[in-house]
C-alpha cells in the first residue's frame, strides 16, 4: 500500500502543466479531452438507435465531462475548473448589456435575475450539493462593477481621482476580508485523539440515529478517564449527550451551540449558517466585516455613478427616475449597473441587519431558524428579531463575547467514552454486589 500511494505521490509530482490524473487515477493530457469516453460512445449509440438510456449513463458522462475540463498548470499538472464558476461569467455581461437596450428589458431582466440566483441558492442548498456558483458570482459582479466604473463612469470627468481612490481601496479590502473569510477555518469540531483507548461496536442506535444506515452500527470511543460516579448517572448523561449533541455523521460529540452543516459534511463550533463557505466561531467577525465593507463600497460606487447619469435629478429618486437615461447606450449601461448593484446591496443590507440583531441577542441563524420552527422563542418584526433566551448575557455582553469568541476557540470535541467508561464500571459493580 505505501509503495502504491509513494508510486501515485512520484508521478503527480512529474506531471507536465498539460498533464492530470483522471477520474480512475490514470494518468492523462488535456488534448485528450474527447478521446477513450466510453460512456459518451454508449450513450451516443443507444440515442441513434433509439435504445432507452440506462438510468446512469448521464451522470457518468457529465462526470467525465467535468473531470475532463482543465486548464493548464505550471505548478502539479492541469487543474480542474468547476462548471459552477462559467455561468456568472457569461450570463452577467450579456444580461446587464441586454437590460440596456430598453427600459421594459431593463425590468424584466433584472426582475428575473435575482428569481434565478434565489431558486438556485434553494435547489443546491436542497441537494445538499457544494458549488462555486455564489463565490464567482459574488467576484464577478464586484470586478465587473468596478470595470464598467472606470471604464465608463470615470471618462466622463465627473469622478475625481478621490473618489476613485476611495472605491478602488474599498474593493481591495472587501476582496481581501472575503478570502481571508473563505480560506480561514471556521472551527472545525474534531475529537480528541490523545484520550481514545479503544473502540467498541453498539448495535442498538442512539436517538438521533437512524437504524436503515450503516446497518444500526454505532461506533463509540473509549477512554480510561474519569471512572467514577453511578450506572444511573452515567445512563442518563450518556442518552442526554447522545440525543442533543452525538453528530452520526462525523462521529463526535459537539460542544455546545456546534453544529453539523450539510454542505460541508463537518461539524463547525457556533456554527451560524453556510454561505460561500461555512461561518462559525473562528470567522464569523471576518464574515461580517466583509458585508460592512462590501455594502460601503457598493453604497459610494451607486451614488456616484448615479450622479453622473443624473447630475440634475435628486439621489433618492434617480433611481426611480431620470429621464433620457436610455438615449445613450453606455449611459443606460451605467444606470442598469446602478439598479443591479442597488438589488444586490439591498439583499446583503438584509443579510447584515439580520447578523446584527443575531449577535445583539447572542443567537444564531441556526439556532433562530430551530426556535422558531420548535416555537421555543420570542419573535418580533415577522421573525427579524429572534430572542431564545438562552445564552444571552445582555447588550454589551453579548457583542463583547462575539468580538472575543474567535481567540477563545472551544478545546476539541468530547468523546463519548468517558460516559461508556462509566457505565461499564456501573454495570460491572451492579454485577459483583449481586
Amino acid at each position: 500500500m505505501k509503495k502504491r500511494a509513494k508510486k501515485v505521490l512520484e508521478e503527480e509530482e512529474t506531471l507536465c502543466c498539460c498533464e492530470y490524473v483522471n477520474r480512475a487515477g490514470e494518468r492523462s493530457h488535456v488534448a485528450a479531452c474527447c478521446c477513450d469516453c466510453e460512456d459518451l460512445d454508449d450513450a451516443c449509440d443507444r440515442f441513434m438507435k433509439r435504445e432507452p438510456q440506462k438510468p446512469e449513463s448521464l451522470s457518468h458522462v457529465a462526470a467525465v465531462v467535468s473531470d475532463r475540463i482543465r486548464v493548464p498548470w505550471f505548478w502539479g499538472g492541469a487543474r480542474r475548473v468547476d462548471l459552477s464558476v462559467i455561468p456568472p461569467l457569461i450570463l452577467l455581461p450579456v444580461l446587464l448589456h441586454l437590460a440596456a437596450l430598453h427600459f421594459l428589458l431593463g425590468m424584466v431582466t433584472l426582475t428575473a435575475l435575482p428569481g434565478l440566483v434565489l431558486w438556485y441558492y434553494y435547489f443546491t442548498h436542497r441537494k445538499k450539493g457544494r458549488t462555486l456558483f455564489f463565490l464567482s458570482l459574488a467576484l464577478f459582479s464586484l470586478a465587473y462593477m468596478y470595470y464598467l466604473f472606470i471604464t465608463e463612469v470615470f471618462p466622463r470627468g465627473d469622478v475625481g481621482n478621490v473618489q476613485v481612490g476611495v472605491v478602488t481601496l474599498g474593493v481591495i479590502l472587501t476582496l481581501v476580508a472575503l478570502v481571508h473569510t473563505t480560506k480561514r477555518e471556521p472551527g472545525i469540531v474534531r475529537p480528541d485523539q490523545e484520550a481514545v483507548h479503544s473502540t467498541v461496536t453498539y448495535y442498538s442506535p442512539l436517538a438521533d440515529k437512524d437504524p436503515a444506515v450503516n446497518g444500526g452500527r454505532q461506533d463509540v470511543t473509549m477512554t480510561v478517564a474519569n471512572r467514577a460516579g453511578s450506572s444511573e448517572h452515567a445512563e442518563v448523561e450518556l442518552k442526554e449527550s447522545g440525543r442533543r449533541n452525538w453528530c452520526p455523521v462525523c462521529r463526535v460529540v459537539r460542544p455546545p451551540r456546534a453544529g453539523h452543516c450539510r454542505i460541508c459534511g463537518v461539524c463547525v463550533l457556533r456554527l451560524d449558517h453556510h454561505c460561500v463557505c461555512c461561518v462559525g466561531q473562528a470567522n464569523h467577525r471576518s464574515f461580517l466585516l466583509t458585508l460592512v465593507l462590501f455594502l460601503l463600497t457598493s453604497l459610494c460606487g451607486i451614488s456616484l455613478v448615479l450622479r453622473s447619469v443624473c447630475p440634475d435629478q435628486y439621489l433618492v429618486l434617480t433611481l426611480l427616475y431620470c429621464p433620457g437615461v436610455y438615449n445613450q447606450y453606455s449611459t443606460a449601461l451605467c444606470f442598469t449597473c446602478a439598479w443591479y448593484s442597488s438589488i444586490v446591496t439591498c439583499g446583503l443590507l438584509h443579510l447584515l441587519l439580520v447578523q446584527i440583531i443575531n449577535v445583539s441577542y447572542n443567537v444564531t441563524e441556526r439556532e433562530a431558524r430551530t426556535a422558531l420552527r420548535d416555537k421555543t422563542a420570542r419573535s418580533a418584526y415577522w421573525g427579524l428579531v429572534v430572542d431564545t433566551g438562552v445564552y444571552s448575557r445582555g447588550f454589551r455582553g453579548n457583542w463583547a463575547e462575539f468580538m472575543t469568541m474567535g481567540e477563545k476557540l472551544n478545546p476539541p470535541s468530547p468523546v463519548p467514552a468517558d460516559l461508556v467508561a462509566l457505565l461499564g464500571d456501573g454495570i460491572q459493580e451492579k454485577s459483583e454486589n449481586e
